[in-house]
This record gives C-alpha cells, structure tokens and sequence, in this order.
C-alpha cells in the first residue's frame, strides 16, 4: 500500500505507518536534522523504513513526477503540517501565519488523488477562536480541486468553497471526512497527548470510517495503583506511593502507561552518555518554578513540547516522588514517545527534543494508521475482479 508522508518531522507518523504495514515511496521534509533522522533510520536493513526516499524540501516545491518515480497510484497521503499557527505555545494566528500548511496539504491531496489521507494536529486547532478556520480547513480537505485563487483571502475562498461543493454542477474529487480529537494515553502511550486527526477517504470507495475505540483507560491505571499490583511490579516504598486522582473503577480496558512504566528498564543517563544506549545523555539545569513543575512518575508524562529549556509546565522534566526533577534525556523522550529503542535522533540536544515534541507518538500513529490500511485493504478486496477469457 504505497503512502507519501509530507511534513514528515523526525518520523513518528511516518513510523507507525510502516509498522501498520504501509509502504513509504518518499518522506518529504524541509528540516535537515529531521531529514538526516529519517536517513540515517531508513539505511539500516533491519528497520522498517528500509530504503525509504527522502526529499529534503518545502512541500510546495516538490516535482511530484519525479518523486513518486515508477509508482502509477498513491494509496495514502499523511502527514502534520506545522502546528505552530494553533498551537497554546505559539502566537495562534492561524491564516495569517506563513507556517500554516493546510493550504499546501490540500494542495498534495488534489495533486496525487490518494485513495485516504490522514492528517494530524494540536488539539488547539479546535478552540473557539478556530472555529471558522477549522471549518474552511475540512471543507478544503473534502473539495481538495476547488483551489484557491491569486490574491483571494481564505474567507473569500472559504465563502466560495460553499457555494461550489454543494452546487449540483460539481463533479470534482471529494472526500468523506472525519474527524475526531483522541488522547494518546488512551491507545497506550505513556503521554497525556490530545491531538485531531482529521482523516479523509475518497468519495468513490464508499468508505464510513470510524476512530479506533481506546484500550487504556484512567480508572484502570487508578484500580492498578489502589488495589493491582503497580507499585509492587515496580517495587516502590510505601512512603513514596502517589496515586493518580481517577476513579477506582474495572472498565475492562488496560491501565494508562506512565512514565515509570516506560523508562522503569533504562539506566540513569550518564552526563557524557550512556554505554549502549541511543541519546540517552544526561541533560543539566532542570528546575521547578511556579508553572513548571515537570511530569509525574507515576502518571502519564504530560504531552512533550517541540523545546528544550523553559517549555511551559515543564513538560520534558520528571518529577520524581522524593521531590527533584530532571530533564528527560533524548531517549527517555523517544519512550515517552514510543519510538523503539534503535532508532536514532540526530542533532543536538535542543534540535533532538524539537522533533520529538513536534512528532506523533509511533503506538498511535500505528493505530491509526492500521485502521486506515484496514478499510483500504476490506474495499480492495471486495472489488471484482475481471473474468479472464481462456
């Protein structure tokens, strides 16, 4: 199932995608530290994303001709435009920000007709003051061949974006879109991570596509901690016991995964780095301060920013049960993030950091994913296959 990944960052959707069993014909990003990430990944013969092509460019100056080479049909296009015009941590100016790259996204989509996309963001995409921004931007997403004109604003072209769709005279690509807001925790990642996925099927599968249902839950993690086997599984002392604030309640679902259950085999990191261990270095200088109090070890950690120093909350510190906090090292981060231990990220500590903060955490992003390739592959083989004459 050949995908293209645009805005692909350090790789996280991109490597759920190919542990979904998805098939990357080209990885497009304009960082080169992301991009030497992929590279470096993608030349180990064991890894995933073996050989995967990558083009160190803006999206919007791609010759899809050549880039996509020998391959005649795109199944899935992915990828995260930058979340900076809607994110809590930026400016949240939205169209009027240069980074805003859902343009450029529908853009891909009308350009290569992909069977599905899917695309990822910030939960701050959904806020109020978005409303109409967001509206504009799934109806782009659905009529992906209703381009934008020279000089028009996206109000104008929001404006004509209704009246073209719904006209009967349309009969232009489209796509049933979805979208939905899902926290990481709840699929298994150690992280309290919203994010929307907006994911589109094109029109003429006749695809109804539903979210995956959670597996992990907070109640559960809370049940685990009150009356399980958490804190004797990770042999911690009464007087140090914290337990999350949920209600203790069986659900049928799997605990949450917190950050002691992610890092519980790792080695402390070693301020010149770790033997045998990836980007597992010890980072100095971490400090509380009103608002910045880091992560709990005994709960999800709180979602990871694209920063280093000073991020809002602390989110790439632990706080730990006796009081101190640290920073997360590189590979503690990836854990969080849950990239798999041999995967490297290139740059330094900052650059590193950045990536993995911008990044989809690679359990969901295999997730999603899955269920995507799921549809695809249930409609394939539903198809009719032409009688051969003999």
């Amino acid at each position: 199932m050949d995908t293209i990944e645009i805005f692909a960052g350090g790789g996280g959707l991109l490597l759920g995608g190919a542990l979904a069993g998805v098939k990357h014909i080209g990885a497009v990003e304009w960082n080169h530290w992301a991009c030497e990430t992929m590279r470096v990944n993608s030349s180990d013969s064991n890894s995933v994303i073996f050989g995967l092509p990558v083009f160190e460019s803006d999206v919007r100056a791609v010759d899809w001709a050549t880039a996509l080479g020998n391959s005649s049909e795109v199944d899935i296009v992915s990828g995260g435009p930058p979340c900076q015009p809607f994110s809590l941590g930026g400016l949240a100016r939205s169209a009027d920000d240069p980074r805003d790259m859902f343009p450029a996204m529908a853009e891909v989509i009308s350009v290569l007709k992909p069977k599905a996309f899917v695309v990822e963001n910030v939960k701050g995409l959904t806020r109020k003051s978005f409303t109409d921004y967001l509206e504009f931007i799934k109806l782009r997403l659905t009529f992906p061949e209703i381009h934008s004109k020279p000089g028009e604003l996206w109000r104008e072209h929001y404006v004509r974006l209704q009246k073209e769709s719904t006209a009967s005279t349309y009969s232009g690509l489209r796509y049933n879109l979805v979208a939905k807001v899902v926290d990481a925790a709840d699929y298994g990642v150690p992280q309290r991570r919203h994010r929307i996925f907006i994911v589109g099927f094109r029109s003429d599968l006749g695809i109804e596509w539903s979210p995956p249902e959670a597996t992990h839950s907070a109640n559960a993690l809370s049940y685990s901690q009150h009356r399980g086997d958490y804190w004797e599984r990770h042999k911690v002392s009464e007087k140090l016991r914290f337990p999350i604030k949920k209600k203790v309640l069986e659900d049928g679902l799997l605990p949450w995964q917190t950050v002691r259950d992610a890092l519980h085999d790792l080695p402390e990191p070693e301020p010149e780095g770790t033997h045998l261990w990836l980007n597992h270095k010890l980072q100095l200088g971490a400090k509380i301060y009103p608002g910045h109090t880091g992560s709990p070890l005994d709960e999800p950690s709180k979602a990871l920013k694209a920063g280093n120093h000073g991020v809002p909350g602390g989110e790439n510190m632990i706080r730990f049960p006796e009081g101190h906090v640290r920073y997360y090292s590189v590979r503690e981060a990836a854990r969080i993030q849950t990239f798999p231990d041999d995967y490297a990220l290139h740059g330094a500590w900052g650059e590193a950091m950045r990536q993995l903060g911008n990044a989809v955490p690679v359990k969901l992003a295999e997730v999603v994913m899955s269920s995507v390739r799921e549809q695809l592959v249930a409609v394939s083989s539903n198809v009719k296959q032409p009688k051969i004459k003999k």
